[in-house]
């Protein structure tokens, strides 16, 4: 059985998929998906995992799919405490998460500060380690910094702004391009190295990732699996960055395994 569930948390509205279990309920799933998807990238998951005794949360992030923008302020840490209150607003005490790319930012985020509120943990061509910048496109950054910093000083508000806009078409992601109203929030999550929080996690961590991932590279997935005091790595062969997806069959069984043993 498939619900929608729509609620209002912290002014924000709400909107879940809750796909429940066929039969005897293991345990609930809270799937979170990554930046630019929503809850229906997750629920081909669902439908796998909802006939295995799982109820899955599917949600929609805020500023994503059918929920609510959240307010320009916003950082990861925000989105972490959404997440919490999701939790509390629908009474699930104990959950497994799966957590894509930008869900697994959250997922390193909630691991290291509600453990008691996480059993297990999935996290899939995870965000939140910081990419490694080639010396040119740093140095280039720096430049570009300074210069838009010292334009904003002298008070060429004007200069400045459309210094960021040029510099953001000539060399900002796919991902920020279509940021949208949430840019101002998206620059400031991806500029968040959460490592220190991977190694304050206490839940029990399946690190999944696509072999070929280009937005994740897996180096970063071995990293976190160096830094999280209890985790696993899992690589897909010949698997990019939404591995889940394309390596769906094999990606629930993994992970069925991991919850129930």
């Amino acid at each position: 059985m498939i619900e929608t569930h729509v609620i209002e948390i912290d002014g924000i509205k709400t909107v879940s998929q809750i796909t429940r279990a066929s039969a005897g309920v293991d345990k609930a799933i809270v799937a979170l998906h990554g930046w630019g998807a929503d809850k229906s990238l997750m629920l081909p998951l669902a439908e796998r995992l909802s006939p295995l005794g799982y109820d899955v949360y599917a949600l929609d992030l805020p500023g994503f799919g059918e929920s609510d923008a959240p307010p320009p302020s916003w950082f990861v840490y925000d989105y972490a405490n959404w997440v919490t209150a999701y939790l509390d607003a629908m009474k699930l005490n104990h959950v497994y998460l799966i957590g894509h790319s930008f869900g697994g930012r959250l997922g390193l985020i909630l691991g290291a500060t509600v453990p008691e509120r996480v059993d297990k943990m999935v996290l899939v061509d995870s965000a939140g380690v910081l990419p490694k910048r080639p010396f040119t496109a740093q140095a280039r950054l720096n430049i570009y910094k300074a210069l838009r910093d010292s334009l904003y000083k002298v008070g060429a508000k004007n200069s400045a702004d459309g210094l960021r806009t040029w510099y953001g078409k000539r060399y900002g992601s796919s991902d920020y391009q279509s940021a949208g109203a949430l840019r101002e929030i998206f620059v400031r999550v991806v500029n968040e190295d959460l490592v220190p929080y991977a190694a304050k996690i206490s839940v029990p961590t399946l690190l999944i990732w696509g072999e070929h991932d280009e937005d994740t590279p897996l180096w970063q997935g071995q990293q976190l699996e160096k830094t999280i005091p209890d985790a696993g790595l899992v690589v897909l062969p010949g698997a990019g960055h939404y591995s889940y997806l394309e390596r769906l069959g094999e990606f629930v069984t993994i992970v069925d395994h991991f919850f129930k043993h």
